[in-house]
């Protein structure tokens, strides 16, 4: 081992507080593990608009307690004396000690720290920074990453995640903070330091169940919390709203985090829904809810007419939920969000509306920042945030009140006579059929991303699944209306579109098709083509990507 590494090793140990990733760390030196040293002091966690997000473990390349204090550190410096941020956490391996050093990092610097009663979904959080008139929120959860990792977010004074410049600023903290060891440290009995109490969740249920629900009540429903923290608060809301509370998947409802029933507890990987679905065949239900595990995101299933299930796609529920909103506000102001990578239909629905519509880079915190009015917002990876006349209750997605208000749709079709499915054909039918898929490829080298984007920046494409690529964008050489971001988008004959990004949370090259087919006759046949489309595009694509 070089000299360097030993001594950052040596550093780093002399400050942690952590008997768990000290003895780690002691074990990696004194059985002389280079490999394993330079894997946590070789780099570092970057902070950024998503905070940060790594793997348990000694070194500033994991998430640890030392990594922890020294982000709230810079927070600290940020903001100022005398500011208030509001601390909430997920029930993930050292959430509640994480977001305990927050507090005591912040208070220790003179600033307020008000700490949610118990492990709690992040829109609570989202929710409370503004309830609370706070200047900043920190929420520690990695959301629906693997068992081993853990996060930290980081919410300002609006509620919503930071964007440029703030997260430099606090980068640039960070990294002009000293040992942990020397800062000063609050405790749970200073005045600065409170710990809030149900009052806060309560404020936010009656938020959530005042959105657009409609009259309807009666709907079977079958729910999985995938093992995080939104149980408890979804089963609230729906006994707070007049809905019969949901039959859960028992194995997956405590909060557990070590998610043992699922390989990843993320509702979009396969297999992640089987017990839910499985549970929705024995109680008949009409639908299928999930959260992820800080429950900001829901995944909704709809039953089938051969008595089987089916998930639906984010595109799928943001479009219904999109014009959900839209029907049930007024006002000439209203404007409705999503992201580049999420399908062209709900500009469709906005345009036949008469509302206002704007795309923005991937993330929440972009989509918040679509403009004044702003009434729905939604991105494919199963995040919607829904408002009502008053505008968004939570700005950030929220995977609470939009099961709420799937919940009051379906129940409503179900009046009706009718399903999601219906509704669905029926924007089909008004619009065409906007059908979207993903290619996904998870590496181990990260080059593999850097060099397959430098591939097709190189050479584009010319023809991708039979249709000509009518424009390519850059989107790193940013425009008018969006900032730069590392992605590239292709439109193809046909409304069809390809985007191509690198993931900003894991080691993901992420790619987002859409066909748009129209129905000229059955919807099933549009569905039928449309698939057949997508695999090509797939195809081709892959072939271009050389992964």
């Amino acid at each position: 081992m070089s000299s360097d590494l030993v001594r950052r090793a040596r550093s780093w140990l002399a400050q942690d507080p952590d008997p768990e990733t000290r003895a780690e760390l002691t074990a990696l030196l004194d059985g002389g593990d280079a490999d394993a040293l330079r894997a946590r002091f070789g780099t570092k966690l970057e902070f950024g608009t998503a905070g940060l997000r790594g793997e348990l473990g000694a070194g500033p390349n994991r998430m640890n307690r030392v990594t922890v204090m020294r982000a709230a550190a810079g927070l600290a410096r940020v903001l100022g004396p005398g500011r208030h941020v509001v601390i909430g956490y997920d029930a993930r391996h050292k959430s509640d000690v994480f977001a305990h050093d927050t507090a005591a990092v912040l208070t220790g610097a003179g600033l307020r720290a008000s700490v949610l009663p118990r492990p709690l979904p992040t829109p609570v959080l989202a929710f409370a920074v503004r309830h609370l008139g706070a200047d900043a929120g920190v929420t520690v959860t990695a959301s629906h990453n693997p068992p081993r990792d853990n996060g930290y977010k980081v919410y300002w004074n609006d509620g919503s995640q930071i964007v440029p410049p703030v997260d430099s600023e606090i980068s640039a903290a960070i990294d002009a903070v000293g040992q942990v060891s020397g800062l000063p440290l609050g405790s749970p009995a200073d005045p600065a330091w409170t710990t809030l109490g149900d009052d806060v969740v309560a404020a936010y249920l009656e938020a959530v169940t005042a959105l657009p629900l409609g009259a309807a009540r009666e709907l079977r429903v079958a729910y999985t919390p995938l093992h995080g923290v939104g149980g408890a608060t979804l089963d609230d809301a729906f006994r707070t709203a007049g809905f019969e509370v949901p039959a859960t998947v028992e194995a997956q409802a405590a909060p557990d985090p070590d998610f043992p029933t699922v390989a990843f507890p993320n509702p979009e990987e396969p297999g992640a829904m089987d017990l839910a679905l499985e549970l929705a065949r024995s109680v008949g239900a009409d639908i299928v809810l999930a959260n992820d595990p800080d429950a900001d995101r829901c995944a909704v299933g709809v039953p089938l007419p051969d008595g089987g299930y089916r998930m639906l796609t984010g595109d799928e529920v943001g479009a219904l939920l999109g014009e959900h909103v839209i029907r049930q506000t007024s006002g000439d102001g209203r404007l409705v969000a999503t992201t580049v990578v999420s399908s062209s239909l709900l500009g469709k629905i906005a345009s036949g509306y008469g509302v206002r519509y704007a795309e923005t880079l991937t993330g929440f915190k972009w989509i918040m920042k679509a403009g004044d009015g702003l009434v729905f917002g939604y991105e494919e990876a199963l995040g919607y945030s829904v408002g009502a006349d008053s505008g968004l209750p939570v700005h950030d997605k929220d995977g609470i009140g939009a099961a709420l208000t799937v919940a009051g749709l379906a129940a409503q079709a179900r009046l009706d006579g009718r399903t999601l499915l219906d509704l669905l054909d029926d924007q089909a039918r008004r619009y065409g059929l906007h059908a979207t898929s993903q290619l996904s490829v998870r590496v181990d080298d990260l080059s593999m991303i850097t060099g397959a984007m430098a591939r097709l920046r190189a050479t584009p494409p010319v023809k991708l699944g039979g249709r000509e690529v009518e424009s390519a964008d850059d989107l790193s050489e940013g425009s008018a209306g969006l900032p730069p971001t590392d992605g590239l988008r292709y439109r193809l004959s046909g409304g069809a579109r390809v985007v191509v990004r690198p993931s900003g949370t894991e080691p993901k090259l992420k790619c987002y098709l859409e066909v748009v087919v129209p129905v000229t006759g059955e919807v099933a046949d549009a569905r039928t083509q449309a698939v057949q489309d997508l695999d090509a595009l797939k195809a081709d694509l892959s072939a271009a990507l050389g992964l």
